[in-house]
């Protein structure tokens, strides 16, 4: 069930009128579903349910702490990149041993926070982090549980940006090289090798990659166990996509049903990592107009979000749908939705027919659940936005509005600055 609709003409989240959300909050601004994002964890998570497994959000997707708490209090781990998402994930409520940390390039500090939280795995990315890990686990006393993430070589066909399984990729070992760095882990006192990973990319709307991707893998499971090596978990990673535009990606129903037949024999316990397919569709950005611009080859709509709210448009020139917040039957128009950061790059969409606009109208951003407030910043000296979860009948702040205050907060002006003469 859609949970952004229209009613009588006007777009409404679950219960909520949009419109009546802006009237009080302000604009932009971002609007999740709560209904929205359980119902897609529960989808993905009980396709599966016939293998033993855990469901690890990845927090790089929606970090806001009261997605995470949602997330959590429905059984899922977590899936974080960094020290300050290991902070999100505990305070959200997340069980230590159900958060896997990923990632190319984690630092001593966040591997040692990392230790003394008791997380369930290290995924590791390199020979130098492997050392690193196992002396900062000396030095604290405590052993590392870890697995290596494995570059397969796959073909993921996605963007390039977000395709991370290929040998030309920055991330994880080649998996020619995977016996041997395993090897040389497992004779290392500090750390306890159990696991495999590997994640080929993001926004996938073909089967066919994940499963090569498990036969590969598989292949290397039975070496390594051959090897004496104990690997308890199997860390297919995620990258599951979503209906942006015209996109036909798999269910997860369509999706479990071609992978547990490769791992229902795997006697490991399996690790996913989704974040888009669950939080993708679950929320919108929302934005008002604030003039409309005809030059001689283009018409522009000047909107008051811009790159630095939603980058994904701007940095891989993806396509989000926008449509009006109160529906119009004026005749559609060839239009570019612009922001206004100073950049020729700052745009949400490009030759897109929208229905004819008029300044202070409401656009929604569809689809932007993931990757959007996660990526944005505060170019241009412009205050993040705030988030809003829309609960049936009533919606609650999640994340407020920053203020002019909150930019500088942290900035010093040193006393002795002033220039001597």
């Amino acid at each position: 069930m859609n949970e952004f609709k229209f009613r009588k003409g006007k777009l409404y989240c679950e219960d909520v009128s949009i419109e009546a959300i802006a009237k009080k909050e302000g604009t932009p601004f971002y609007l999740y579903s709560k209904k929205t994002f359980l119902r897609h964890f529960d989808a993905f998570d009980g396709a599966f349910k016939s293998v033993r497994h855990i469901t690890c959000f990845a927090v790089k997707a929606n970090s806001n702490i009261a997605i995470l708490n949602l997330l959590a209090k429905a059984g899922a781990g977590a899936d974080i990149v960094s020290g300050g998402e290991l902070f999100r994930a505990k305070k959200a409520g997340f069980p230590s041993k159900k958060i896997i940390f990923s990632g190319v390039g984690k630092s001593d500090e966040e591997i040692e926070y990392a230790l003394r939280a008791g997380i369930l795995m290290f995924n590791i990315e390199s020979s130098e982090e492997a050392e690193t890990i196992n002396k900062i686990a000396a030095k604290i006393g405590k052993k590392a549980p870890v697995s290596f993430r494995i570059n397969p070589d796959i073909d993921p066909k996605t963007h390039p940006y977000i395709s991370t399984g290929l040998s030309k990729n920055k991330f994880g070992i080649s998996i020619d090289d995977a016996l041997k760095e395993y090897k040389r882990a497992n004779k290392m006192k500090w750390l306890d090798v159990v696991g495999i990973h590997y994640h080929i990319g993001s926004q996938l709307t073909s089967i066919s990659p994940f499963v090569d991707s498990i036969k590969r893998m598989k292949r290397l499971l039975q070496i390594l166990r051959s090897e004496g090596i104990n690997i308890k978990y199997f860390d297919m990673g995620g990258g599951l996509g979503i209906t942006y535009k015209d996109e036909t990606p798999p269910h997860p129903r369509e999706y479990a049903k071609a992978l547990i037949p490769h791992i229902k024999d795997l006697d490991c316990t399996v690790l996913f990592e989704p974040g888009r397919v669950i939080a993708g569709n679950a929320g919108i950005l929302v934005t008002k107009v604030l003039f409309t611009k005809k030059t001689a080859v283009k018409n522009f709509v000047i909107v008051d979000a811009g790159m630095n709210d939603l980058l994904r448009p701007s940095l891989y020139g993806a396509y989000q749908e926008i449509v009006p917040v109160k529906k119009s039957s004026k005749k559609k128009i060839e239009v570019d939705v612009v922001g206004p950061i100073c950049e020729t790059g700052d745009f949400l969409a490009r030759d897109r027919l929208v229905a004819k606009v008029k300044r202070d109208d409401l656009l929604a951003v569809m689809s932007a659940g993931a990757y959007g407030f996660t990526m944005s910043s505060v170019y241009n000296s412009r205050p993040r936005v705030p988030e809003i979860l829309a609960d049936g009948k009533n919606y609650y702040v999640i994340r407020k509005r920053e203020t002019y205050k909150d930019l500088i907060r942290g900035e010093i002006i040193p006393k002795a600055q002033g220039r001597k003469s």
